[in-house]
């Protein structure tokens, strides 16, 4: 059973940083690709940013320049770090991993991120 656990939102103010984590069991790391996805309160949910196997990373074009996806292949963990924040970058942020191989997608429970002005 794939498993998908988020941790690190919080309440920041604008301008701010913020440091997401994923830790990811009951796949093989190695064959999926992670990402993060948002949806705001009234809004549909949103890509955010994924990273495939090979390292090879893509942003909505909203957070470019100001968030970085990484993953860490020895620990099982994708991370995403958010600098200057905005108000409108908050959200419920979702850990999402697919299976290149069965193309079978995850999600995790969500972490909330409040960006206050």
């Amino acid at each position: 059973q794939v498993q998908l656990v988020e941790s690190g939102g919080g309440l920041v103010q604008a301008g701010g940083s913020l440091r997401l984590s994923c830790a990811v069991s009951g796949i093989r790391f190695n064959i999926v690709t992670m990402g993060w996805y948002r949806q705001a309160p009234g809004k549909q949910r949103e890509f955010v940013a994924r990273v495939t196997s090979g390292g090879t990373r893509t942003y909505a074009d909203s957070v470019k320049g100001r968030f970085t996806i990484s993953r860490d292949n020895a620990k099982n963990t994708v991370n995403l770090q958010m600098n200057s924040l905005k108000p409108e970058d908050a959200a419920v942020y979702y850990c999402w991993a697919r299976d290149i191989v069965t193309y079978l997608e995850s999600w995790g429970q969500g972490t909330q991120v409040t960006v206050s002005s």
